[in-house]
């Protein structure tokens, strides 16, 4: 998997997607930046985007969040949570993960970051972050935090998306989204996955199973 990962950084340090990738899963009507008054407000968070092999199918951790949490109760969404003082994007990511799921820092490489984005509902500036897991992961859930967890794989992320009519915090909205054994993937979650897929996918997919 040297190759993989190689190419994975390398990708991460090229300029980035960013918003045309984040553009395509973000719900109608709201934007992607803070303005600059509302800067010192927001509340700065890091997510990690877990990446691990299973059957030769490159997976990405994702977590469903218990219906009685104050933020995003119900949805898909991957590991994190607001930076503390004092801590870098990446420290934060690696705690909120340990928190979260009981994966251990030391057993995470990181591979760079993805672009930062806002999320106007929650006020949250979100600045995800990319590891790796040589190994398949055991889980260790918070069940205040975490309901399940969910295998993700990578390539399941594809053009052309769906919509669905969603109840949220503004409304019923049609939002674009991914469906995955009975879940809705959408929103931020959507969004960072949209970014990795089209930074990544068409590169690594010969990698990992060069005679496909």
């Amino acid at each position: 998997m040297n190759d993989f990962l190689q190419t994975v950084k390398t990708l991460l340090k090229c300029e980035l997607p960013g918003a045309s990738s984040h553009t395509k899963m973000l719900p109608p009507g709201r934007v992607l930046k803070v303005k600059p008054t509302q800067e010192d407000r927001s509340k700065k968070s890091s997510v990690l985007l877990l990446l691990f092999m299973e059957e030769n199918t490159l997976k990405v951790c994702l977590i469903k969040r218990p219906a009685f949490m104050k933020h995003h109760a119900g949805q898909i969404a991957l590991p994190g949570g607001r930076m503390e003082p004092g801590e870098t994007c990446i420290e934060t990511a690696l705690r909120e993960t340990f928190e979260e799921i009981g994966i251990k820092s030391e057993s995470i490489e990181i591979l760079g970051k993805l672009s930062d984005f806002y999320v106007e509902v929650s006020n949250f500036q979100v600045q995800p972050v990319v590891g790796w897991l040589s190994t398949k992961p055991k889980f260790n859930l918070n069940l205040q935090e975490v309901q399940k967890v969910i295998a993700f794989p990578i390539k399941e992320f594809k053009p052309p998306y769906q919509t669905i009519e969603l109840k949220t915090l503004t409304g019923e909205l049609e939002v674009p989204c991914v469906k995955y054994e009975g879940e809705i993937i959408w929103g931020a979650t959507a969004m960072i996955l949209s970014e990795f897929y089209d930074l990544t996918q068409h590169k690594i997919e010969r990698i990992i199973a060069p005679d496909n």
